[in-house]
């Protein structure tokens, strides 16, 4: 079992829009986090699917990732809705975690692609491999906020 910790929250309000960081988002089974381009239905790479609802990332791999390739990288660069603290992201595919008083549901891992690597930076898809996050599904409808913590069931 671990106990982490929501560093940063981060959404954008279309494709390809800079993501911008807040506080708290309200998570909504079926739809995603309010204000994000997936909850209007716009993101790049919008289905229908609920593992569009919500993605995560673990600080340690981005801090590891510039530690690796010497570059700034911001933790929003991923384009990952929520940065934890201390939560073993991998491990969680197929496993229900609570976010605060959010029940989720980790579906996949949220590897890098091309379009992430042409958004941001040329060493993201090496760099990023297997540790760049974790799609997850929202199973209740509640507030996610910074300093929140993330647990297993």
């Amino acid at each position: 079992m671990f106990e982490g910790t929501v560093i940063s929250i981060n959404v954008a309000r279309s494709a390809e829009a800079p993501m911008e960081s807040v506080e708290e988002v309200r998570a909504i089974p079926g739809q995603g986090l309010e204000g994000d381009r997936y909850f209007f239905k716009q993101g790049t790479f919008y289905k229908p699917q609920p593992d569009r609802e919500l993605t995560l990332v673990e600080a340690e791999a981005i801090e590891a990732f510039r530690d690796d390739f010497k570059i700034d990288f911001d933790l929003s660069a991923t384009r990952r809705n929520v940065v934890t603290r201390g939560v073993p992201l991998n491990h969680l595919v197929g496993k229900e975690f609570w976010i605060g008083d959010v029940k989720a549901r980790g579906l996949r891992l949220c590897e890098p692609c091309s379009h992430l690597q042409k958004l941001t930076h040329p060493k993201v898809l090496p760099g990023l491999v297997h540790r760049g996050g974790l799609r997850a599904q929202i199973l209740s409808e509640g507030m996610i906020r910074v300093g929140e913590t993330i647990r297993e069931i």
